[in-house]
């Protein structure tokens, strides 16, 4: 849910099958249970006090919530809490696949901060996280593939290590939409951590897939609509949609309908088409639709998702979870 960070999309997931959601964040995750979304992994680990308290009130709210721990001080200061609150709190240890971002190091490490866990009554042990985020945008399917079984050989050897000192994992997840048709034939997933398939964006599409360059596995519905406001020149023509209008990374958003046209940054407010080798003439008051660059940053930038049908606008979607970032 840190894709979307909407309640509407996160039901409407589980209702077609998805065991849970994951949120980055502890403020996204309170944001889907307050709305009845209980099944929630949050996939960053938490050390301060105030954070430590919200997950153990998280914990009461739902049986199904999760968060990951990778080291023993936060093990230990979350038992403490939770114990407090006479409440029990689900956890996965969460492995480092060599991003160096978070995660313990796999193998004896990891093994170490198991045994203790399973030494503090308030704490549950339900398995193990390794999400090699360092590999989803890797270009070319046979790269990515290789990246990401050479990513996850530490973590697979860490889950065997665990399981013969007579350990139960019983979940393994990670994964995501880079690596959804790598990871799924990997036996120790039990779930993928997939999010941006529901949206797509330009970085996804530019890697490609197993069928060629392009990733198109999944079809792109997350769009920006822009209106051509001034063109004070001939062969450029000035939209309203800049740097406040999507998450820039290192690529542009690029059209939906017409071809040829040729974005550049104008600006916090602004963004300005070369339309020397547009398709179709594009003319001030035009409505046009905009692929974003990274959608997970791009909606964090909105209150409302927009969902249309045959041209027919007939709610909108709150993103609840928006500036959610602690």
């Amino acid at each position: 849910t840190k894709t979307h960070k909407c309640p509407v999309l996160a039901k409407k997931q589980l209702a077609l099958g998805a065991m849970g959601v994951c949120a980055a964040k502890v403020g996204e995750a309170e944001v889907m249970i307050d709305a009845g979304v209980g099944a929630v992994l949050v996939t960053s680990p938490v050390v301060s006090p105030e954070k430590i308290r919200k997950v153990v009130e998280l914990a009461g709210k739902s049986s199904e919530f999760q968060i990951v721990v990778d080291n023993l001080t936060a093990a230990r200061d979350l038992d403490a809490a939770a114990k407090a609150a006479g409440r029990k709190v689900r956890v996965l240890i969460d492995l480092d696949p060599g991003i160096g971002r978070t995660g313990i190091a796999p193998g004896e490490p990891a093994l170490e901060l198991l045994e203790r866990i399973l030494d503090m009554s308030s704490l549950q042990f339900d398995g193990l996280q390794s999400y090699a985020g360092q590999v989803m945008h890797v270009d070319g399917w046979e790269a990515r593939r290789d990246r990401s079984h050479a990513a996850l050989e530490a973590s697979l050897e860490t889950k065997v290590l665990m399981e013969g000192r007579g350990y139960e994992i019983g979940i393994f997840t990670g994964g995501g939409t880079g690596t959804f048709d790598i990871d799924s034939e990997v036996d120790a997933f039990t779930d993928l951590q997939v999010g941006s398939y529901l949206f797509m964006d330009v970085q996804y599409r530019n890697v490609g897939d197993r069928d060629g360059e392009v990733f198109d596995y999944f079809e792109p519905a997350l769009f920006v609509l822009s209106t051509a406001i001034s063109q004070p020149l001939p062969d450029r023509i000035t939209i309203d949609a800049g740097f406040k209008s999507f998450s820039t990374d290192t690529v542009k958003p690029e059209f939906r309908d017409v071809e040829g046209v040729i974005y550049h940054w104008g600006g916090d407010e602004h963004g300005i088409l070369d339309l020397r080798e547009a398709s179709q003439p594009i003319e001030l008051g035009d409505k046009l639709a905009l692929l974003v660059p990274h959608c997970d940053p791009t909606v964090n930038l909105y209150d409302h998702l927009t969902p249309y049908r045959d041209g027919t606008v007939r709610e909108l979607w709150p993103i609840a979870a928006r500036g959610r970032s602690q």
